[in-house]
């Protein structure tokens, strides 16, 4: 038994983590604009939603890393959560993204998934969506995010990636929009051996697979392929190891270092 594999495999090779690494505040229009400043065509971003089901984009479940929440909402104080998913975006929205980075990103607001898909879709770049769900919201999740995803590239000839390190976060996004492709993401084997991840794999009918470099070798990559998957790397800075996977013939680096690597290469 084989994964459903695209007929053909439209996405460029490099891909800018978060936007643009660690350049800029990682998924904000800030750093999609800089990412693709140093020609990067391709994106991954983090997607979660708010208490009101309006998806954004962040990594962490809590606010306090990457913004003002703890004085702007006194999130983490006297009761108040620091969980983005549990603010409506009209708190969320007021937020400042930018400023935990640098001085120069001060004001950078927390971006909406649909401000992100048509910044990406009007300049043609692509999208490596990675469903961030807040604990206990993952299959819901992935079927909001797999909705608005199918929503706002109707019409458009390639679809973003979805990916995510969880299962019920795929099936869900599985189950509303079977046509999107989607990534299993996988960082370490000590809970499971590599067979049963892609008989997970197989189950939720992914396209490719989508693990930490260290991972990959030429067994890994071998049997991954023979699956019918697709295989990608996160996050790869440096330049002997992104070397080593493209001689694997891995497809696809997520790199934080868009000033290190031509995405041309």
């Amino acid at each position: 038994m084989k994964s459903n594999p695209l007929p053909d495999w439209p996405y460029p090779r490099w891909v800018a983590h978060r936007g643009a690494g660690k350049l800029a505040p990682e998924n904000t229009l800030a750093a999609f604009r800089l990412g693709a400043s140093h020609g990067y065509r391709m994106f991954e971003c983090d997607v979660k939603l708010s208490a009101d089901g309006v998806p954004f984009l962040m990594h962490d479940a809590e606010l306090s890393r990457t913004t003002n929440a703890a004085e702007k909402l006194g999130a983490g104080y006297q009761g108040v959560s620091d969980i983005g998913g549990d603010h409506p975006w009209s708190a969320l929205s007021q937020l400042d993204a930018g400023s935990w980075h640098s001085r120069g990103f001060t004001g950078e607001q927390l971006p909406t998934f649909e401000a992100i898909a048509r910044f990406c879709i009007h300049n043609g770049y692509f999208l490596n969506i990675e469903i961030k769900p807040t604990p206990g919201t993952e299959l819901f999740t992935g079927a909001v995010v797999a909705q608005h995803a199918a929503r706002l590239w109707q019409g458009v000839a390639v679809p973003p990636l979805l990916t995510s390190f969880d299962i019920p976060a795929l099936e869900g996004a599985l189950t509303a929009q079977p046509e999107l492709p989607r990534g299993l993401l996988i960082d370490a084997l000590e809970d499971q051996p590599w067979s049963d991840w892609l008989k997970k794999a197989i189950a939720l009918k992914c396209q490719a697979i989508v693990c930490n470099h260290e991972l990959w070798n030429e067994e890994t990559v071998a049997e991954a392929k023979a699956g019918g998957f697709r295989t990608l790397s996160y996050t790869v800075n440096d330049t002997a190891e992104a070397d080593r996977l493209i001689a694997l013939g891995t497809d696809g680096v997520i790199t934080d270092r868009v000033d290190l690597f031509s995405p041309a290469s």
